[in-house]
């Protein structure tokens, strides 16, 4: 390093996250200066602010995880050419479906631990990385998702037969007898008091890391 030059500037902590602007929407391409396979607008289809986590970075292109691309799919978006806000969410959630547990953690010590279920042997709960994408009242689409639904940039590819709940993934009740067994659709299901805790601490674009 010559003499008087300025090391870079350390990145802050957490994970980056960018939100759509009102009003805007963003093109989500296959690749850097690829092919547009998405717009995006400022809203969810739950109609949550349009929050996503920045998994990848490359010449300034940011990579993100969105519902809109198959689970194992970067969409990558030019910020120059986009309207977006700029946030890092302080946490991150993993997800161990051996243990069948689910950890926050900040600055790499677990805030918190849970006891999911997860997806049955016929419906596995699909593994990668992906975001928190929408905070949802349970009792608004069913007393059976108890009373949260943390939704997940992912989508079930295994639904089992007959299935009429749609293929989203997301983190939700589910009955206590089941918890820490392997019976989901392919969700994780946890526990009230985890759930609110869950809801109270984790913002949306939080990145959620799933592992065999």
């Amino acid at each position: 390093m010559l003499f008087g030059a300025l090391a870079p500037a350390p990145e802050p902590p957490g994970h980056a996250v960018v939100r759509v602007a009102p009003g805007a929407t963003v093109s989500v391409r296959n690749r850097p200066h690829g092919r547009v396979v998405a717009r995006l607008g400022a809203r969810t289809q739950f109609g949550s602010p349009q929050t996503l986590a920045v998994l990848h970075r490359d010449d300034g292109w940011l990579g993100v995880s969105t519902t809109a691309l198959p689970n194992d799919r970067i969409g990558w978006i030019d910020p120059d050419g986009a309207e977006l806000a700029y946030a890092r969410t302080p946490i991150e959630l993993r997800v161990d479906l051996s243990q069948r547990t689910l950890l926050a953690l900040g600055r790499g010590q677990v805030l918190h631990r849970s006891e999911v279920t997860i997806g049955a042997p016929a419906s596995p709960t699909p593994t990668g990385r992906f975001a928190i994408t929408d905070k949802l009242e349970g009792d608004d689409f069913g007393s059976y998702y108890g009373c949260c639904i943390l939704a997940i940039s992912g989508r079930q590819t295994n639904l089992p037969a007959g299935w009429e709940g749609g293929d989203l993934l997301a983190i939700h009740g589910g009955p206590s007898w089941a918890l820490g067994s392997r019976l989901s659709a392919g969700c994780l299901h946890a526990t009230e008091a985890d759930l609110r805790w869950l809801m109270s601490r984790v913002p949306l674009g939080t990145p959620i890391t799933i592992h065999p």
